[in-house]
């Protein structure tokens, strides 16, 4: 049985990530190699693009954190979580809804990100 907590857990502590190494590491670890993420701002292939979209998003938040919001569900391979963008002094700047797909191993293949008003 997938669980859906952790996955979306284990994908913000990437985004939350300051060290380039350790995020690259993590998503070497629990994504595919040819992993791809898109949502209506960015995308990236792989790891290491991976990383560096996420290194540069945080470039223009520093200090912020991502934080879950409400319960992740899925069903077959997919997970559905939804997050908020929170600023230093705690304010959130951000909401959107993510799916993430997973291969048979459980690493993930793909995310698709929404953002919400």
């Amino acid at each position: 049985m997938t669980d859906h907590l952790a996955i979306a857990k284990a994908y913000l502590a990437l985004w939350n990530e300051a060290d380039d190494a350790a995020r690259t590491d993590a998503l070497t670890k629990g994504w595919t190699a040819d992993a791809h993420y898109a949502d209506p701002l960015m995308q990236g292939e792989g790891p290491a693009g991976i990383s560096a979209m996420i290194a540069a998003a945080r470039s223009h938040f520093p200090g912020h954190r991502f934080e879950l919001s409400g319960t992740p569900d899925g069903h077959g391979p997919f997970t559905r979580f939804s997050w908020t963008l929170v600023s230093p002094g705690g304010e959130a700047v951000a909401h959107g809804m993510d799916v993430a797909r997973l291969d048979a191993a459980g690493r993930v293949m793909e995310v698709v990100g929404f953002l919400e008003g």
